[in-house]
């Protein structure tokens, strides 16, 4: 099963984005997705596809994949099954950046403000826990993300507190919820290469998450240098993850999620989990924001919102098989 993991894994992917290209308000068949690609001339169903659906499939590929990288290495790394991105505080930070963009008005004079803003936010976070954490081991980088997490949740409930109209308040709590919906070529251009540095520092944590697995003290007696695996799923968390999170908005659980649906098929290995946790993760955000274009409640559902549903009750079921087979 392991062996043919990774193919089913891209196989299902490509089904998905070829129905997320077809999916939405404006339904395109196959055969006007076939003739938008081979048009001389620029067609209705070819400006739909390559302005609006086409940069907001990428964007779901990369923040789905960087958030089930970065969960699948936060829990080797951690050797916590409930370890998951916001855990080190850098989606918060991302929000509290991204919010104060919208709050001072930034959002709506420069398109992407917001974005850069949440960048900056969760950069920062992650340089606090660090600072926070440098003397301590991994419970104190734990406890320095959870405290950095906290602040920056007042934060976020502060703005809102204080927005200067029902306006900026509603503009607030829309980025909170998380969506691919609006999302530009722009917005894949400002994320992606962030992203993509994220993902190169978490998959050099390879090797040694499976030695981590045996607990730090035999990891560093196998020649791991603890510490530089510590920085490097850091700053790859707060690379990738705060890019994520900057151009989305908070989407919550797919980091928690995706490992645990490939661990059982790669025989509870870590190092083996970050590749097919990647592609899961990808999965489940391509698949959710096609869900939320199906699904008609009257305004179109937020992906952080439909993801939330999903994944509250996963974690309610982890928890309770974590508690009946806990020694």
């Amino acid at each position: 099963m392991i062996r043919w993991l990774i193919p089913l894994l891209v196989a299902a992917l490509i089904l998905a984005g070829a129905a997320s290209l077809l999916a939405g308000s404006i339904w395109l068949s196959p055969a006007a997705l076939i003739e938008a690609i081979v048009a001389p001339r620029p067609t209705l169903a070819g400006l739909i596809m390559t302005e609006i659906r086409l940069p907001r499939l990428i964007l779901g590929i990369l923040v789905g994949g960087i958030l089930g990288l970065s969960g699948a290495v936060l829990q080797g790394l951690l050797r916590n099954p409930l370890a998951e991105p916001g855990l080190l505080g850098v989606s918060t930070g991302a929000s509290l950046g991204a919010v104060v963009a919208i709050y001072y008005g930034f959002a709506s004079s420069f398109t992407l403000a917001a974005p850069l803003f949440g960048l900056v936010g969760g950069l920062v976070t992650a340089g606090l826990a660090l600072v926070l954490s440098r003397s301590g081991g991994t419970l104190a980088l734990i406890l320095a993300g959870a405290a950095v997490s906290s602040i920056a949740g007042a934060g976020v409930s502060l703005a809102l507190n204080l927005a200067p109209n029902p306006y900026a308040a509603y503009e607030i709590m829309t980025w909170l919820l998380g969506s691919l919906a609006d999302r530009s070529w722009d917005h894949v251009r400002l994320a992606a290469p962030f992203i993509a540095v994220g993902a190169v520092l978490l998959l050099l944590t390879g090797r040694a998450i499976d030695a981590l697995a045996l607990g730090e003290a035999q990891a560093e007696s196998l020649g791991i240098d603890v510490g530089r695996i510590r920085l490097l799923a850091l700053f790859g968390t707060a690379f990738g993850v705060g890019a994520a999170t900057a151009v989305t908005g908070a989407i919550g659980f797919v980091g928690l999620v995706a490992p645990h649906i490939v661990r059982p098929l790669v025989g509870h290995r870590p190092g083996r989990t970050l590749a097919p946790a990647a592609l899961a993760g990808a999965l489940l955000v391509v698949v959710a924001d096609i869900a939320t274009r199906i699904i008609r409640l009257g305004p179109e559902l937020k992906l952080g919102v439909l993801i939330s549903l999903i994944g509250a009750p996963f974690f309610l079921w982890l928890v309770l098989h974590l508690r009946r087979t806990a020694p």
